[in-house]
């Protein structure tokens, strides 16, 4: 911990491990930031490391808040790091970013930061990977054919976490457990030649609906999925978080009409395993990566 954590200014702060129920303070403070959460999230949140959500307290009352998921032995990402804005500039958020980062120990860390703060993120080690950009409005559902696609709640579990781990850098069991189960999710996935050759969720959020993860083998397959995906919400307004470097994807979202909202600096504070981004037409969330 830096001396400047120490200084008199934040020795009032008390910072804790957030309450399962308590994780919906820090979906709220995103949504008042302009993130746009999902109606569901902060449960499904709550499955991937019970305590990797913490909160900054005065006198009881939250001041600041941070979430660093430990997934595995090797692997961390870290998200919700809101200050309130009448106490920024303070130290707490520097406490508060200190305490999360002890949680993950010895493990990478990923997060997707906002591009203003890429700078002081780099001064706590974490390098830029790519952009991931937001794109966002009003898509009708595609007219392809559907005709090998399922619940994703059919295919098993094993199945999507296999499929999950060439696009993620670590096994996050419990969260696609209650990802894909939880109310409100719309999951859908297509088989191709006996194999998962893509799957998505869509979930409701504050405003409109959201479309990720989106992964699939290939383009005809992210549209078969995203097509499903919209026939069975109806369509309406849509939000898609797209790795820039997958020219195929920023394609998609331009194809449907859809136009970019703001991006986020996705970066890492060391090696993470090969990852298959050309698979990824949408991310699951900047929150938990």
């Amino acid at each position: 911990m830096s001396p400047s954590a120490r200084s008199p200014a934040t020795s009032g702060l008390r910072i804790r491990n957030m309450r399962p129920d308590e994780i919906s303070i820090a979906v709220d403070w995103a949504a008042a930031e302009g993130w746009n959460p999902g109606l569901a999230d902060a449960a499904c949140f709550a499955a991937a490391d019970p305590e990797g959500f913490f909160i900054g307290e005065l006198d009881g009352a939250p001041v600041a808040t941070v979430s660093c998921v430990n997934y595995d032995e090797s692997f961390a990402f870290l998200g919700f790091y809101i200050v309130r804005r009448d106490l920024r500039g303070r130290g707490y958020g520097l406490r508060i970013w200190n305490a999360a980062i002890a949680h993950a120990g010895e493990r990478v860390i990923g997060l997707d930061g906002v591009v203003a703060q890429q700078e002081n993120y780099g001064k706590s080690g974490f390098e830029l990977a790519y952009a991931n950009v937001r794109y966002g409005g009003t898509a009708a559902a595609l007219d392809v054919p559907q005709a090998d696609v399922v619940a994703l709640a059919d295919v098993p579990l094993a199945t999507v976490e296999a499929y999950d781990a060439t696009v993620f850098p670590a096994r996050r069991t419990a969260f696609l457990r209650a990802w894909i189960g939880s109310p409100g999710h719309v999951g859908c996935a297509l088989v191709r030649n006996g194999g998962l050759a893509g799957w998505g969720v869509i979930r409701p959020c504050r405003s409109g609906r959201k479309i990720g993860p989106l992964v699939a083998d290939d383009r005809a397959a992210a549209e078969v999925v995203l097509s499903a995906l919209l026939a069975r919400v109806g369509g309406g307004e849509i939000f898609l978080d797209v790795p820039s470097v997958n020219r195929e994807a920023v394609a998609l979202a331009q194809d449907l009409g859809l136009a970019p909202v703001f991006e986020t600096a996705r970066m890492y504070t060391g090696a993470v395993p090969p990852l298959r981004l050309e698979r990824v037409f949408g991310v699951t969330t900047f929150e938990l990566g």
